[in-house]
């Protein structure tokens, strides 16, 4: 199945990288290498049993636009996240920018729906010139370790999935000095896959399980 030349996410993500720098699963979309079959990748591309549990999905407190409260242990990246948040409503210009969910990774499902409208996909990069970077950097900076293995096969075997269900041009992700690259577009500065296709989302929604939590808005 062909695909236009035609990807605002991954040109949003990559102008996004350019702003904010970390060397690990940075949010920004990695070449997955080549064609489909290998990605480039330095792993056997047999795919992991990764189980197909949704992540967990943001809740509201007592009044409306208030987070319920983190879980134990992860109150430091989940403040991050939301100032982060609050940034992008106030500074930023998206007064809609969803609450960051329970885990404190951003919900990137509904932040695509804002960054698809006309002249809004500052909402993948820290709101128009960066406002926020710094508030986004500093949320980064603040997740908790992440498995990279396990984030490898999370990842190999949604893009396994993307094309079985017809992104035929979804690369696999890779493994570069011990940290897990994501997989996607071969060509994030030029792309050749067009998120916004109906086929394209999807397969977006029919592969998403496949995804561990936080790894929903790099892939």
């Amino acid at each position: 199945m062909n695909f236009l030349r035609t990807n605002p996410r991954s040109t949003a993500r990559l102008r996004m990288a350019s702003l904010v720098a970390v060397p690990v699963l940075a949010f920004s979309v990695a070449c997955g290498g080549g064609d489909g079959s290998s990605g480039g990748t330095k792993k056997d591309d047999a795919i992991a049993d990764v189980p197909d549990a949704p992540a967990a999905s943001a809740a509201k407190g007592g009044s409306e636009g208030e987070p319920s409260a983190p879980p134990a242990g992860k109150s430091a990246f989940y403040d991050a996240q939301m100032k982060y948040v609050q940034c992008m409503r106030v500074k930023g210009g998206y007064k809609d920018y969803p609450d960051p969910k329970l885990s404190g990774y951003l919900d990137w499902a509904k932040i695509e729906k804002i960054a698809s409208q006309p002249g809004k996909n500052e909402a993948y990069k820290g709101g128009k010139n960066g406002v926020c970077a710094t508030e986004l950097q500093a949320a980064m900076t603040a997740e908790p370790k992440r498995d990279q293995q396990k984030a490898y096969e999370s990842m190999l075997a949604h893009a396994q999935c993307m094309r079985d269900n017809g992104v035929s041009r979804f690369t696999n992700p890779t493994m570069n000095s011990g940290n897990a690259q994501p997989g996607g577009d071969p060509n994030p500065a030029s792309p050749s896959i067009d998120t916004t296709s109906p086929s394209y989302k999807k397969a977006r929604e029919a592969c998403k399980s496949k995804l561990l939590d936080g790894l929903d808005g790099m892939q």
